[in-house]
């Protein structure tokens, strides 16, 4: 299958769902450190954080989901990317690997998701064993930065 009749995904876990995250939307994978809390900041932010002398807001996925939070002492990692002249950071559980899937598997959002949810995915990849519901990571920092989705 080659990359013209596939799309490629990084594949990620927010709590115990697999989301893929177009490759093409993503900056960089990175470990958020010394992320900086934002007084009086929406419960989506996280805070700020400064990656290679530059500051990236740094945006709890799971928060924008509607997920009880991280453990404290939990692990994350951050999906970078960049609108405009802001850079982003969304903070996920996991990342896994590359995965390239058919255009024609993709799926519909199922009309029964949470509108939170439908609000956030482009659709869904049945996998093997798994599910795989591809995320919308535009429309995810769209609600506060006055991005169009």
């Amino acid at each position: 299958m080659s990359v013209e009749d596939s799309f490629e995904y990084v594949t990620v876990r927010i709590g115990d769902q697999l989301f893929g995250v177009e490759v093409k939307q993503i900056r960089e994978v990175f470990s958020p450190q010394d992320v900086t809390s934002v007084p009086r900041a929406p419960g989506e932010i996280a805070g700020l954080l400064n990656l290679r002398g530059r500051i990236v807001t740094a945006v709890d996925a799971r928060h924008r989901l509607g997920l009880p939070p991280r453990e404290p002492d939990a692990p994350a990692m951050a999906l970078g990317l960049e609108e405009g002249t802001e850079l982003f950071g969304v903070l996920v559980d996991q990342v896994g690997e590359v995965m390239r899937l058919k255009p024609d598997t993709l799926e519909p959002t199922p009309a029964h998701l949470d509108p939170q949810w439908r609000a956030l995915l482009k659709g869904v990849h049945r996998l093997e064993k798994d599910l795989l519901a591809v995320l919308d990571i535009r429309a995810l920092i769209a609600w506060q930065a006055g991005l169009a989705a």
